[in-house]
Order: C-alpha cells, then structure tokens, then sequence
C-alpha cells in the first residue's frame, strides 16, 4: 500500500512559527513582536512549499 504525503506545509508553518517567534522574541526582549514575527514566516513559508509541492505534481 503507497503511503500518501498530503502535509498542509501552511498549517505547520502557522502552527510552529510562534514557538520559534517566541523564543526570538523572549531573546529579544519583545514577546509580541517575536510571536507575529513567527507566524508571518510561518506562514511566508508555508505557503511557499505548498506552491513548491504543488508545481512539482
């Protein structure tokens, strides 16, 4: 049986984005912008594997 790799790349990048934004920002001393600093790459990356898989199909 083939295995099927349905990652949502979005989700993940939303979902561990904040936990690296908040570490940059408890290092930075600005928890706020670390945690919106992280979602917004999260989610800037995400987005781009998913169109990046997408294209390769």
């Amino acid at each position: 049986m083939k295995k099927k790799d349905d990652v949502n790349y979005t989700a993940l990048g939303v979902s561990l984005g904040p936990a690296f934004g908040v570490v940059f920002g408890l290092l930075f001393d600005n928890l706020a912008l670390g945690i919106a600093l992280g979602v917004a790459l999260g989610v800037a990356i995400g987005a781009g594997l998913d169109n990046q898989k997408k294209n390769e199909k």
